[in-house]
């Protein structure tokens, strides 16, 4: 293939290539460059090309190249899902200050009176409603509220921080 046999082709199957990547990937700049891609391929492949066969090579590699394409990324997604709490790196600065945070919400969670304590425990870790932990500890859905109240206060007033 010349030169100028392979600047027929380019222009003439160049924009078909792309839309038809386009349609299938739906991202109009994977589209443009896995095109390119495709006739980069086709041009290092030009002495093998029979000119009658060029429009199914020219979609079977383009099928092909988004179809690699999509495996790879499912790859590192699947990869990045697994791993990332490795990837989740945190400047020592910021550990040390969450670590402090967490021993100081422990401490004033510990200090709350025991009935707010009660409360906020049953809603927050045991995500237990309003109303089940009327029915748990004997006492009506408002005075429940009241003490969640409380708690809420007792944290906002203790902890340097928002929560």
């Amino acid at each position: 293939m010349t030169l100028v046999e392979f600047k027929q082709i380019f222009d003439l199957y160049y924009t078909p290539i792309k839309n038809f990547l386009y349609y299938r990937s739906g991202d109009v700049d994977l589209a443009e460059d896995l095109t390119q891609d495709v006739f980069m391929k086709l041009w290092d492949k030009r002495e093998e090309i029979n000119q009658e066969t060029v429009k199914s090579y020219l979609y079977t590699i383009a099928s092909n190249m988004l179809l690699n394409k999509f495996r790879h990324d499912k790859v590192v997604f699947n990869f990045a899902e697994k791993n990332k709490d490795q990837f989740n790196e945190q400047s020592p600065l910021y550990a040390l200050e969450e670590k402090e945070f967490k021993e100081q919400l422990e401490q004033t969670i510990a200090a709350m009176p025991e009935k707010q304590r009660d409360v906020f425990l049953m809603n927050r870790i045991d995500e237990l409603t309003y109303k089940e932990i009327a029915e748990r500890l004997e006492l009506s859905v408002k005075a429940v509220e009241k003490r969640m109240h409380g708690a809420l206060f007792f944290l906002r007033d203790k902890v340097n921080h928002k929560i």
